[in-house]
């Protein structure tokens, strides 16, 4: 009965390591095309002038 008992622990790890495994390959790409179209939104503000800017001030970065 003790053999037994020591064969559950690999045979719970085992159990462990594939819901584990299962769990860490799904499919994550669900969110994805809100994201980017945030991203995208985010990056046109950015560029957007801002009114009343002095082009070249302080904190541009010369290029």
């Amino acid at each position: 009965m003790a053999a037994l008992a020591w064969l559950l622990i690999p045979f719970f790890a085992v159990v462990g390591a594939a819901i584990w495994g299962s769990w860490a390959s799904r499919d994550r790409t669900t969110g994805d095309i809100a994201e980017l179209n945030g991203y995208a939104r985010f990056r046109d503000a950015m560029e957007k002038a801002v009114p009343g800017a002095v082009p070249g001030a302080a904190g541009s970065d010369p290029v």
